[in-house]
């Protein structure tokens, strides 16, 4: 497998989403490539932060800020905004 590939590859695999025999041919690559295992260690601390910050809160001052601003009114719970 060339780099070209495994760039292209390189979501499919942290997704699982790769034969077994393509996911070999990847770690295979991986560990002899420092560029695209380089590459590959930014992607996973990537996914790590993006999973992180999605489970933090809106403030409720931001939420209402937000649905004033585009017309909407804040629903009784959490995430439930209605027209």
């Amino acid at each position: 497998m060339d780099c070209e590939k495994a760039s292209y590859r390189m979501h499919h695999y942290l997704d699982g989403e790769l034969t077994v025999w393509r996911r070999w041919y990847m770690r295979r690559h991986l560990n002899k490539c420092p560029p695209c295992a380089g590459g590959f260690v930014y992607e996973v601390e990537f996914r790590m932060i993006i999973a992180e910050r999605c489970r933090e809160q809106t403030p409720d001052d931001l939420r209402r800020r937000i649905s004033g601003a585009i017309g909407f009114e804040s629903g009784s719970e959490e995430g439930d905004w209605s027209p």
